[in-house]
């Protein structure tokens, strides 16, 4: 393959964006492309940079891509051994501020994203590209995806989103209204940061013996000035404003044809924005492909590749494969035996035959069922350490659920406000949890979910019964003691559960923790129970209001219940 580095691309306020194109040996004949830009940087092999990530993926996937060496790979990328034999041109290209790039960082920003803009244009219009252009990557060359997609660049052809947020408040920042403080906090230093244009300390490119970062070096001031803190932005935001809506798809306008792929496991960050993409985009040709596993590994793996593969052959080489007649939604299935269990395909999303089931909690005994208790109740927990649980009685029959789940609670607070933490877990006859290697914690429960009472206001236009919809416009209080209703959305999940098994909810005033984790704190993120995605930075969490107790009501006219996608045999 012919490989040019540092190709320049010119955006369109003169600043010059550098991008590494792999490309096939034939001038002759133009071929596609299939492209990134992000911040993580091209000349960072992924085997140095993520070395912890890439001795697992090896240890468990030691055949991973066959046919190439593995020799071009950077993280959360296509391989460009596999793509260009197969006829693709690849094209990495550093976002603004990163790697070989100068600038200013400024992550999703309408100027990173307008950069990508003009890098597709670039890409669409050179001498050896067939003027079709595909974009396909993980998480973050996901997210940017769909704003990219929003602007409608002429030569983007079709793209893949692989595990990728998409709203800046509700899927990354603002969980339910709740900061979500300690996984920006790791990953942007060490992300991004590392690979800061400018930065002494950067990786050096193995390909080139050039710095990855740059030609120029920076000083410290220098470095720290060419940087915007999104984290800092979100604490000073409490509301979803202009700053989020300008980081965030605007549904309407995204008519690009794509293949959205989700995680069952990746609450937090890459589960709910592939599907909310689905079902919001104005394209008209859009499929869902949901898996399970870890959150580095189905990208790469073959089922997934003959995917990716046939869906872009389909569009950007007018391969007529029958792509266009597959059902448009995809789900690899879990059982407790059976992590990566057998496949389904069906026709919408949420499944055309789920039943929808009301769960109703009852106080006296904290038994989760479809009949609604006769009597009220209430049980209380402490708002900064405390739980309460609810689970079914033994399942009569084998059960599935799938789908996106919700609570509907009648809650009151000592204090002003109060933060609810929900989580979906299933266990089997003897107590086990059924849990599974999830996106980032090797232990992911079924589904979780997040809510300040303060941001109980709802969209009516946009609330589903299985999927309430928060406008996070502006805080309501709580009056201590009053009882409200609240609707609380939880991130899609699913699970064939043998009879016998039971479901539960977990409803606490803290994130998520399993009984270990809550006797020894010092056990790493991933023994805990809700991987790097809590929510814990004192200036969000650390005030009176959170610190009281919280009352669920069940019963009567305050029926607290769960909403859960039942899918019948």
């Amino acid at each position: 393959m012919i490989i040019e580095r540092d190709v320049p691309i010119k955006a369109d306020d003169g600043l010059i964006l550098r991008a590494n194109v792999f490309r096939p040996d034939d001038e002759k004949t133009p071929c596609p492309v299939v492209m990134v830009m992000g911040p993580y940087g091209k000349g960072v092999e992924y085997k140095e940079g993520y070395s912890e990530q890439w001795k697992w993926i090896l240890e468990h996937h030691p055949d991973l891509l066959p046919g190439s060496t593995r020799s071009y790979m950077t993280w959360e990328v296509v391989d460009p051994e596999i793509w260009v034999p197969w006829g693709y041109a690849c094209i990495q290209v550093d976002s603004r501020g990163t790697g070989r790039t100068p600038g200013k960082i400024d992550i999703f920003s309408p100027r990173e994203i307008k950069d990508y803009y003009d890098a597709i244009e670039w890409a669409g219009t050179q001498p050896w590209s067939n003027g079709k252009v595909g974009l396909n990557g993980i998480s973050y060359y996901a997210m940017n995806q769909w704003l990219v997609a929003e602007l409608q660049p002429p030569h983007l052809t079709a793209m893949i989103p692989w595990e990728g947020a998409a709203d800046c408040y509700r899927d990354f920042l603002r969980h339910g209204g709740i900061a979500s403080n300690t996984f920006y906090e790791s990953w942007f230093p060490k992300q991004i940061l590392n690979n800061q244009h400018g930065n002494p300390a950067g990786h050096t490119d193995p390909w080139t013996k050039e710095k990855a970062t740059g030609p120029e070096t920076l000083s410290e001031e220098e470095l720290q000035a060419n940087w915007v803190n999104c984290l800092a932005e979100a604490l000073n935001r409490p509301t979803d404003d202009v700053w989020y809506r300008e980081r965030t798809p605007v549904w309407d306008k995204v008519v690009t044809p794509f293949l959205s792929a989700s995680n069952w496991g990746g609450h937090g960050l890459h589960g709910r924005g592939n599907t909310e993409g689905f079902t919001r985009a104005a394209s008209k040709e859009k499929w869902l492909e949901i898996h399970a596993g870890r959150h580095d590994e189905a990208f790469y793996l073959d089922e997934a590749m003959a995917l990716q593969r046939r869906f872009f052959d389909y569009y950007l080489k007018d391969i007529n494969n029958g792509w266009k007649d597959e059902p448009r939604v995809h789900l690899q299935m879990r059982r407790p035996d059976a992590p990566f269990g057998e496949r389904k395909k069906d026709t919408a999303w949420p499944l055309s035959n789920t039943k929808w089931t009301e769960l109703y909690f009852s106080a006296a005994d904290e038994v989760m069922s479809a009949s609604t208790p006769s009597s009220k109740g209430e049980v209380s927990f402490d708002a900064e350490d405390g739980e309460v649980v609810f689970q079914t009685e033994p399942l009569p029959e084998e059960t599935e659920f799938t789908g996106p789940f919700a609570a509907k609670l009648f809650i009151s607070s000592t204090t002003a406000d109060a933060d609810l933490f929900l989580t979906v877990q299933a266990f089997s006859p003897e107590g086990k949890e059924v849990d599974f290697q999830g996106g980032w914690d090797p232990r992911t429960p079924i589904s979780q979910g997040w809510l300040r009472a303060s941001h109980r206001k709802l969209d009516l236009t946009l609330s589903k019964p299985y999927r309430p919809y928060h406008s996070h416009d502006e805080e309501k209080p709580l009056q201590p003691g009053q009882v409200y209703e609240v609707d609380v959305e939880l991130w899609p999940g699913s699970i064939i559960l043998p009879k016998g098994y039971r479901l539960s909810l977990m409803i606490a005033g803290r994130d998520f923790r399993r009984p270990e984790a809550l006797a020894d704190n010092s056990l790493n993120w991933r023994q805990k129970g809700s991987g790097p995605f809590l929510h814990n930075h004192p200036e969000d969490r650390g005030r009176e209001a959170y610190k009281g107790r919280t009352t669920v009501h069940t019963g009567g006219d305050r029926a607290s219940y769960l909403f859960a996608p039942v899918i019948p045999k």
